[in-house]
């Protein structure tokens, strides 16, 4: 069964060249041309991936009011926003919101389409079903990630990541103590993103612990080097 990839663009040019890139690949995709329409659809059935561009008609700012919204309604659905808008602040704002990737306009098709292959391989890795005997888990102190279910918990409290802050969790959690550079940490989420999108993602994760924990400080910031994994064990 194809792939289901809503494209939410207010140009109607643009939304149907994309389209036909994306169904040429053998995805199923429907267009949005604003945030209501896009949301009404979105409560009756979630696609496999929403691509949402940051202006929608009058609305400046309505692709990412939509993606605060759907991250309410499903914490775990692959979002990249492909926009016009390149400013680091936009990147950031997008990223902050739980964006797993921001993609501007002047992005070749090829490569775009390298990255939503890119997004679902990771998607699909953390949800082959496995026995619950053979379940990835990794536990660290409060910390418990289940890759295979897409989890994770704190204090056997659920933590809502996306596919992407959950595998710069892992990369980080893997090896206590250890620094892993921005360019790891890329590699870990199979991402492309610049050293402050980076730095985003990471205090974007910080703040979802600390809502849980106020004294979370397990993600220690090495200056000049990366960051890592600190047990609390190992902190005291």
């Amino acid at each position: 069964m194809a792939r289901k990839i809503a494209i939410v663009e207010d140009e109607a040019v643009i939304a149907e060249n994309y389209r036909d890139a994306l169904s040429r690949q053998g995805y199923s995709v429907d267009i949005y041309s604003n945030r209501p329409d896009a949301l009404v659809a979105f409560r009756q059935t979630l696609p496999d991936l929403a691509i949402i561009d940051v202006g929608l008609g009058d609305e400046i700012e309505g692709g990412f009011d939509l993606c605060r919204e759907l991250r309410a309604q499903a914490p775990e659905l692959p979002i990249i926003f492909l926009t016009a808008r390149d400013s680091e602040f936009d990147v950031v704002s997008g990223l902050r919101l739980g964006a797993d990737d921001y993609l501007t306009k002047d992005i070749s098709q090829p490569h775009m389409l390298a990255r939503i292959v890119a997004l679902f391989r990771r998607v699909d890795a953390l949800r082959q079903p496995v026995a619950p005997q053979e379940e990835d888990i990794l536990e660290r102190g409060s910390l418990t990630l289940n890759m295979d279910r897409m989890a994770a918990h704190w204090n056997h409290q659920p933590v809502d990541l996306t596919v992407t802050e959950l595998w710069v969790v892992h990369s980080l959690a893997k090896h206590p103590g250890h620094v892993k550079n921005r360019q790891q940490l890329m590699d870990a989420a199979n991402v492309v993103l610049d050293d402050n999108t980076v730095t985003s993602h990471i205090k974007r994760i910080r703040k979802k612990f600390q809502r849980l924990d106020k004294s979370f400080d397990a993600i220690q910031t090495a200056y000049g080097m990366g960051y890592r994994w600190q047990l609390n064990e190992q902190a005291d």
